[in-house]
C-alpha cells in the first residue's frame, strides 16, 4: 500500500522507520518543527531527518489547517495514512481522505488513557500493565475502532524511562501487523467501550510538583514516573527547590502533618505523607537521593542533616 505519515519525535521515528522497513511504500511524511517544550524535547529522534535520508518528501506543519498539505496529501495518493504521536487535531479533510483512512498508532491501551503523556499518567496511578493500541481515526479523540494493541507488565521498580523504552519497542511490530492486516482485507476492527474511556492532558513542569496529602504509594509513583530525562518530581526545603530522584515507601507507619521532615529509616530519611497522616495509620515518603537546581545530587541523609521541619509545595 502506499502509505503517508502524520508523526513526531521518537514515536513518529519508529513508526516511520517500521514502514520504510516494510513492504510498503512510504509517499509522504507530515512532522512538526522542532519545540522548546520541556517534555517535546525528550524523545526527539527526527522524524524530518529520518524521511530526508530515504528521500522521502516531508512537509513540516505545526497544524494540518491548509490547502497546501491537502493538495499534497491528494498529489500523493496514499491508500492510507500512518499516524503517531501527531500533536494537534486531523480534520475528517486529512483522516479520511485515503481509501482506508487514518490508522493511528497511540501509547495506552484504548480505552483508557487518551490523550497525552499516557505513560506518565498509567504509572501514577498505578495500573498493572502498559502498551499501544493501533485504531482507525474519528473525529473524536483516541476513540476509533481498535485494531490491533500490545502491552507489556508494569513492575514494582519500573520507570517511567523503563516503559518508554518498552512500550516503544512495540511500534514497529504493532505497525507492520496493522497494515499487513488492511492489506490482506483480514483486519476485524473492534468499537471502543466509551464507559471505560479516561483522557490526560499534556504534562508540564507544574505536574511534577509534589504535594504531601498524597499517600506516599502515590508519591512513590509520582518519583519514577517523572524518570530522568523527565522533569524530577520537585519540593521546596527552606525555601529552596529540590528534586526527588529516588525514593520509596517506608516500613513503619508514621503520624503528624504531611511534608514533615521526621526521622531516618534505612538509606533515606521519611516525610510524613497523606492527607490523613495525623492517624499515624499510613506510611511515609522516604526520600533517598536529590538533586538540587544546581544539578548537584545528594544523599537524603547528607542533605537532611537534622530532623524537623516541612517540605512544601512553594518557597
Amino acid at each position: 500500500m502506499r502509505v503517508a505519515v502524520f508523526g513526531y519525535q521518537t514515536w513518529g521515528h519508529r513508526t516511520l522507520q517500521a514502514l520504510l522497513d516494510s513492504a510498503h511504500e512510504v509517499v509522504l511524511v507530515v512532522t512538526h518543527p522542532k519545540s522548546d517544550h520541556a517534555y517535546e524535547k525528550i524523545w526527539d529522534d527526527s522524524v524530518a531527518d529520518l524521511a530526508d535520508e530515504h528521500g522521502v518528501p516531508v512537509l513540516l506543519r505545526s497544524r494540518p489547517d491548509d490547502g497546501e498539505l491537502i493538495d499534497a496529501l491528494r498529489s500523493a495518493a496514499p491508500d492510507i495514512i500512518v499516524a503517531n504521536n501527531w500533536r494537534t487535531w486531523l480534520p475528517p479533510e486529512i483522516f479520511d481522505l485515503p481509501p482506508h483512512g487514518t490508522l493511528n498508532v497511540h501509547d495506552s491501551l484504548l480505552p483508557a488513557y487518551a490523550g497525552f503523556s499516557p505513560i506518565i499518567w498509567a504509572l501514577i496511578n498505578g495500573e498493572r500493565e502498559v502498551g499501544v493500541t493501533a485504531h482507525r481515526m474519528t473525529a473524536e479523540l483516541d476513540a476509533g475502532d481498535i485494531l490491533s494493541q500490545r502491552s507489556v507488565p508494569v513492575g514494582p521498580a519500573d520507570t517511567a524511562t523503563d516503559l518508554f523504552h518498552r512500550t516503544v519497542d512495540l511500534i514497529a511490530p504493532l505497525v507492520r501487523e496493522s497494515l499487513d492486516l488492511i492489506a490482506s482485507g483480514e483486519a476485524r476492527w473492534t468499537a471502543q467501550d466509551r464507559g471505560r474511556a479516561s483522557f490526560f492532558h499534556k504534562r508540564s513542569v507544574e505536574d511534577g510538583r509534589i504535594d504531601w496529602s498524597w499517600p506516599a504509594e502515590d508519591l512513590e509513583r509520582l518519583v519514577r514516573a517523572q524518570s530522568d530525562p523527565y522533569p524530577s518530581a520537585f519540593t521546596h526545603h527552606r525555601g529552596k527547590r529540590i528534586s526527588i530522584v529516588a525514593a520509596a515507601v517506608s516500613e513503619a507507619h508514621y503520624g503528624g502533618t504531611p511534608g514533615r521532615v521526621f526521622i531516618r529509616e534505612g538509606d533515606g530519611v521519611v516525610i510524613v505523607a497523606g492527607a490523613d497522616a495525623r492517624n499515624g495509620a499510613r506510611p511515609g515518603l522516604v526520600i533517598r537521593r536529590l538533586r538540587t537546581e544546581d544539578g548537584t545530587e545528594y544523599a537524603a541523609t547528607d542533605w537532611f542533616r537534622t530532623m524537623g521541619g516541612y517540605l512544601t509545595a512553594r518557597p
